[in-house]
This record gives C-alpha cells, sequence and structure tokens, in this order.
C-alpha cells in the first residue's frame, strides 16, 4: 500500500522537486500551495533530507532517496509501478483532474456518430454517393463500461443522461455507483455483454487486467461496438483483430494501444471498422495538475489520505 500518511511536521519540511516537463503554471501553483520553492531537475545523488517530487517518471536516482510523498501528472500509473520496487513507506497520487469529463465526452461524441452513422457518411462522400442511412435512437440502448471509478463513473453518468442503460464491471458485484444503473462483477459479465450496443473500457494496465479483453471476451460482445479508454495492453490485439472479421466486433474506437505510439507498419492501421486517435481522449491540463496536488495537500494537513492515492499492491 501507499497509503501511509507522511506526518505533517514531515510534510512540512520536506523539500519540494519537480521534473524539467514540469511547466512554469504549475510550479507556480505547487509554490504557491505549499509555500515552499519548487527546485526543478534531478541531480544524480538522492537527496539526503525528506522530499517530495512532482513529476510523469521517478528516476532511479530518487527511488532510493527519503521520498515522502510522489504525485504524479497523469492518471495512470502503470509505467511508474513497473519500473522497479515502489520506495517504502512513500505515497503515491495521481492527478485526475476534469479527466473523467472529457473522457465521457469522447465516448459520447463516439456513441452519437455510431448512431447517426458518421463513419458511413464520410466513406460515402469520399466516394460522391448519395444514399440515405437511416439514424438510430441511443436512448434504451445498453453500455457495458469496465471501471467503475472516477473515470467509469463520468463515462456512466454521460451516457445515461442520453436514456442508454449502463452496466457497470467492477472487480466484484457492488451497489450502483454515481452513473451506473447496476454494477456486476468481472466473472458475471457475460449476460450483460450479450444485450450490449457499446462496450467501454476504462480499465488500468494492472497483471489482473492485462490482455482482459481476449477471444472469449471478444466473442460474447454480439456486434457491439468497442470504445477503449483506458489502456492498450488490456486488450489481445490478435483477438480485437479476429472478432472484427467475425462480426463478433462490430466497430472499434481505440484511442489507446499497447505499443505506443504506433508505427506506420503497425497492423492496428488496418484494422476494418477501426478508428485510432492517438491517446488523446483525456489529456491531462496544467489546471487539473494543480488542482489535485492542493486536493491532496489539503487531504493531508488534515489527516486524512487523498482521493486520489494509489494503492501500489494492487496498481491504481
Amino acid at each position: 500500500m501507499s497509503e501511509n500518511l507522511p506526518a505533517p511536521g514531515l510534510l512540512a519540511r520536506a523539500r519540494l522537486l519537480a521534473a524539467p516537463t514540469v511547466g512554469a503554471s504549475v510550479v507556480r501553483g505547487l509554490e504557491r500551495i505549499t509555500g515552499r520553492p519548487v527546485e526543478q531537475g534531478f541531480s544524480g545523488t538522492p537527496p539526503e533530507e525528506p522530499f517530495i517530487c512532482v513529476g510523469a517518471t521517478l528516476p532511479d536516482a530518487l527511488r532510493g532517496g527519503p521520498l515522502v510523498w510522489f504525485h504524479s501528472v497523469n492518471a495512470g500509473t502503470d509505467a511508474l509501478l513497473s519500473a522497479g520496487p515502489w520506495p517504502s513507506g512513500a505515497l503515491l497520487t495521481r492527478t485526475v483532474g476534469r479527466m473523467g469529463e472529457r473522457i465521457a465526452q469522447y465516448v459520447l461524441a463516439w456513441v452519437l456518430a455510431d448512431c447517426q452513422s458518421v463513419p458511413e457518411f464520410a466513406a460515402q462522400q469520399a466516394r460522391a454517393e448519395w444514399r440515405r442511412i437511416p439514424s438510430e435512437l441511443a436512448s434504451g440502448q445498453t453500455a457495458v463500461i469496465y471501471g467503475t471509478g472516477r473515470i467509469g463513473s463520468a463515462v456512466a453518468g454521460q451516457l445515461r443522461a442520453c436514456g442508454i442503460r449502463t452496466v457497470g464491471v467492477g472487480r466484484g458485484a457492488r451497489t450502483a455507483s454515481a452513473g451506473f444503473g447496476r454494477v456486476v462483477g468481472a466473472d458475471d459479465d457475460a449476460q450483460s455483454l450479450a444485450s450490449a450496443r457499446w462496450v467501454v473500457s476504462t480499465l488500468p494496465l494492472t497483471p489482473a487486467t492485462d490482455g482482459f479483453f481476449g477471444t472469449d471476451r471478444f466473442a460474447g460482445m454480439g456486434g457491439a461496438t468497442f470504445i477503449n479508454v483506458g489502456r492498450g495492453a488490456t486488450v489481445d490485439m490478435q483477438a480485437l483483430e479476429t472478432a472484427l472479421h467475425t462480426g463478433a466486433v462490430g466497430r472499434a474506437v481505440l484511442d489507446v494501444l499497447p505499443e505506443e505510439p504506433a508505427a506506420p507498419g503497425d497492423p492496428c492501421w488496418q484494422l476494418p471498422r477501426t478508428v485510432i486517435t492517438s491517446h488523446s481522449a483525456g489529456i491531462t491540463a496544467d489546471d487539473d495538475i494543480v488542482v489535485d496536488f492542493a486536493a491532496c495537500w489539503e487531504a493531508m494537513a488534515e489527516g486524512r489520505v487523498p482521493d486520489t492515492a494509489v494503492d501500489v499492491g494492487r496498481g491504481y
């Protein structure tokens, strides 16, 4: 667990380090919140004094120092945790900000594009072809959303506002959280998949979710559109390609891929009925970093675990 709260006195005297890539507006925000200067750039040796660090990666040299708290400028922490053992006792928090709202709008846009046959009309225009295509109502149809955290709940809320039935899939069946009509466990998703018009993944990458969407799960989708806004490696791309060719998956919208950026010769570019959007559904803004850091700082000052604290054992 990384939910070991630093003692208030330790937090008050810790040095504040930020990666060179952290923008000037974020640096100003960090200094305003903490009342101390930000030291940008890392030397080859870890500080001897306790320190707080803000960035996207944690250099090996700093993993051996007295790290108190690392605040990630990204929502995903899989790359941080896979780079080596997490420093014992160090708190890890992440930036979510308004990412849930941005990703929810992205998903909603592609759901409505599906209903309005936007890809088909674009293809017709390229052929200078005039042919009417009936539209489809979103209301009353079902979306199955994998991941019931902040991002998954935001997606569910946007879709439910359009009259779409929302089923969340989490680690275990739980009481429905915000936006979801109901929540089922990952081992009980077959019936929900069979009735889905859209299947949306917001899953993080952990040992349990690596290759989660494989042959069996895709085969059970019955022609649904698959939208991945989580992590690319949660998808077996060969299984997805097969499902697209057989029609088990009707269409795919992939914001993330197992290997990014995808090379020009990557087979993903040739997948039928697929749109790839280059990991841009929920780009983090500088304001998101500052707001979430401030919320963490306030929570710890009050002796609370921040809402964006990461359980390093689970990976999210």
